[in-house]
């Protein structure tokens, strides 16, 4: 239990700043179309819509200048009995200023706690962190300081990422959370959405909290994933508490 305190499990769902590419201003539409040059010149298929609106509608999420955060979601895992348990939340606001602040409350209140918060996650080294860093400085919030990353040494990072030690140091490939999962026999939550719908669920279908559902999944995954990963294999997560 000692090596998983101060660990702070987080996932965060992000979807495109406006519903659709025409509403974006003048001066946006001409950086995504220069945007979309480069993605298009990566495109695999000839035969596949590389126009803007298409690849906005299909891109424009994972790009932080051009999205923004509708759901963090985190857990942290105590002891009970001879086992774990986690605790988990979802935080989901249609304000961007609202919900990075609230999640800023949520590590100020954690800190309290633990000399050193540690951030462990899938690709969060390279997705969740530098977006959420960047949508606070979009948004004037000032860095909480487990999150003050800029110009520290790779080994000087201290966040957990499940992506990182499943390479072993193969920087060549993607592993997806849920393939990971499946390979190291760890159930994965059932759910009726995945990432690629997200951006529907919340313009369309404006159902946050389907959303938060689904998210705070990948943080329980997650957590399993990087206990099988540290050879932690004697403790099962016996007890999930979901706070509201």
């Amino acid at each position: 239990m000692e090596q998983l305190k101060g660990i702070l499990f987080i996932d965060i769902e992000t979807v495109p700043i406006v519903p659709d590419f025409s509403l974006l201003s003048q001066t946006m539409q001409n950086e995504w179309i220069r945007k979309a040059k480069s993605l298009s010149s990566r495109a695999e298929s000839r035969d596949e819509n590389t126009s803007p609106e298409a690849l906005f509608a299909d891109k424009a999420g994972i790009f932080s200048e051009f999205a923004k955060v509708v759901c963090i979601s985190f857990g942290s895992l105590h002891e009970h009995d001879n086992g774990l348990k986690m605790r988990l939340k979802s935080l989901v606001n249609d304000d961007e200023k609202v919900l990075l602040n609230d999640f800023c409350e949520v590590i100020d209140r954690f800190a309290k706690h633990h000399k050193e918060i540690r951030f462990c996650g899938h690709n969060i080294k390279e997705f969740d962190i530098p977006f959420i860093c960047r949508r606070m400085v979009i948004n004037d919030i000032p860095l909480p300081h487990c999150l003050q990353i800029s110009g520290k040494k790779p080994w000087e990072m201290t966040h957990l990422d499940t992506l990182e030690l499943w390479k072993f140091g193969d920087h060549k490939n993607f592993t997806s959370l849920s393939l990971l999962a499946a390979v190291l026999g760890i159930p994965s939550p059932k759910s009726d959405i995945d990432g690629s719908m997200v951006a529907g669920v919340y313009w369309h279908d404006k159902d946050l909290a389907r959303i938060g559902k689904y998210c705070i999944q990948d943080v329980l995954t997650s957590a399993k994933v990087y206990l099988k990963l540290k050879g932690i294999t004697n403790i099962e997560i016996e007890t999930v508490i979901v706070i509201d």
